[in-house]
């Protein structure tokens, strides 16, 4: 075997883990952004003087990507003992808060609760959605080249036909994460307008450029390629391409928040289609039925019939951008908000439960009725725990006076009963959001990250042997290279650069 099909053996024919574990890997990260806040905090209070950008950038590299690495690769099949740890030390740090809060020093830890529950804040920016999304590019990013190590467990990769592995969620978290954000949602310009239908149309053009570009590269060098993946010629940017035109005009026709009712629509309606026509035959054996991928449709039949399932999670996700974006500015609707969201989540993971054993068990590469809620299930319990961890973070800010922490809410109005307290609460610092933050920065610059992190998996591939790298050399190399990749990215944002191909 040559070097290309080795590799592509390697990553192929995998049948996935469990639901529950990808789901416990998943959240870990929301624990370790909640620590990293708290250690801000806590280290403020202790230091006078305010951290440069390089020890912020070492702090956000250690509490975000560290903990995804090792998550992916050495710890993996110790997830429950990483969680024990940063729920210890979490739990320590929000102690240590406490016991050094500088506003209600006297005051019992319920009546202090009690005023909590009346602030306001700053609603307008929702800093979980930023770190939801930087979370799944960031997991995309270690996992592309994480894959084609050997201490990457196999069954955190794509699976081949059926099941659920931790890269089938990339995509799927993506569109999700994108949709949550997008102008629709935003009321970005009036729908229906000329000005709309141009701007949809206008914000594809990058998308073919990538798509085309990645096309012609990958193809010219021989790089190694999953064919069940997508196809011959199908690529993550032509799925882009085409859930975005479909999404616009189903947006033009349906409310945002009737959203729900069409993903549900599609997905079954798709679903009985690959129950009771010839579609799911066609997507797994081609139109001869015995794999052909003669023809352009024959060629690239998983990504073209996918597009239907990531269509269905897109307009889930504007349905939870359009809930999630409505203004609020009291700590205790946000509070129902998360509980509402973890609710939905987990009535999700009973559903999917339910199809898996009455239906059909999920499939990534037909984007089925099951993948379609596994995904959205696991986007919601994310999202909420990021909700939740920034509820608690601002508990921490409240007991500080002056305490900040970058991409989190700010606390614009306390309790009348203590109106000294509320004045201190808007500090000049927490006026002017800091800068120094690698979320902030990977946020601003997502797509870049995201082609940066794909330049450089394939460098790496070419010039490193992946398959047979020892453990301590692949997690130098995955270190090293997400390193270089968020250490761009983070100078861009201290630049004040924002790349934009639109």
């Amino acid at each position: 075997m040559s070097q290309k099909q080795m590799k592509e053996a390697f990553v192929s024919n995998h049948n996935g883990t469990s639901v529950l574990e990808i789901t416990e890997g998943l959240c870990l990260p929301a624990l370790c952004i909640l620590c990293r806040g708290l250690l801000i905090i806590v280290s403020q209070h202790l230091c006078c003087s305010s951290h440069t950008w390089r020890t912020r950038f070492f702090i956000d590299f250690a509490f975000l990507i560290v903990p995804l690495v090792t998550t992916l690769t050495i710890f993996a099949s110790f997830v429950l003992l990483e969680y024990l740890i940063v729920i210890i030390f979490g739990a320590g740090l929000l102690y240590e808060t406490y016991c050094r809060r500088t506003c209600y020093a006297r005051m019992p830890v319920g009546k202090i609760l009690e005023k909590f529950l009346k602030i306001n804040i700053e609603s307008e920016y929702i800093p979980a959605i930023s770190c939801f999304r930087v979370i799944n590019s960031a997991f995309t990013a270690v996992a592309i080249l994480a894959v084609d190590f050997p201490l990457f467990p196999r069954r955190f990769a794509k699976t081949e036909l059926y099941g659920t592995g931790a890269m089938d969620f990339g995509v799927g978290g993506f569109i999700f994460g994108t949709a949550m954000v997008c102008p629709e949602v935003r009321r970005k310009y009036i729908k229906g307008s000329r000005l709309y239908l141009t701007k949809s149309l206008y914000s594809v053009w990058p998308l073919v450029f990538l798509g085309v570009g990645r096309l012609v590269i990958i193809k010219s060098i021989g790089y190694q390629e999953h064919l069940t993946e997508y196809g011959v010629h199908w690529n993550f940017f032509f799925t882009l391409i085409v859930v975005k035109l479909i999404t616009s005009l189903l947006l033009i026709i349906f409310p945002l928040n009737k959203s729900w009712i069409v993903a549900i629509s599609i997905t079954v309606f798709y679903q009985l289609a690959l129950d009771f026509t010839p579609l799911k035959r066609l997507i797994l054996y081609g139109s001869d039925g015995s794999g052909t991928r003669v023809g352009l449709l024959n060629a690239n039949r998983e990504g073209i019939s996918s597009t239907l399932g990531y269509v269905a999670i897109h307009m889930a996700g504007v349905q939870t951008g359009s809930y999630v974006l409505k203004k609020r500015s009291h700590i205790k609707d946000w509070i129902k908000v998360a509980c509402c969201i973890l609710l939905t989540a987990i009535g999700f993971f009973i559903s999917l439960y339910i199809v898996q054993v009455n239906v059909e068990v999920a499939s990534r590469r037909m984007a089925n009725l099951a993948f379609c809620i596994w995904i959205v299930a696991s986007c919601l319990i994310l999202l909420s725990s990021l909700l939740l961890g920034d509820i608690i973070l601002n508990f921490a800010k409240f007991l500080i006076k002056g305490a900040t922490v970058p991409c989190s809410w700010k606390i614009i109005q306390s309790p009348a009963a203590n109106r000294k307290y509320s004045e201190s609460l808007v500090s000049e610092a927490e006026r002017k959001e800091p800068t120094l933050c690698l979320i902030t920065a990977m946020n601003r610059n997502q797509l870049i990250f995201f082609l940066l992190s794909n330049v450089t998996t394939g460098l790496v591939n070419l010039l490193v042997d992946t398959l047979h790298s020892s453990t301590l050399w692949a997690l130098f190399v995955l270190n090293l290279y997400m390193f270089t990749n968020c250490l761009v990215i983070y100078v861009l944002h201290l630049q004040d650069k924002t790349v934009k191909f639109w």
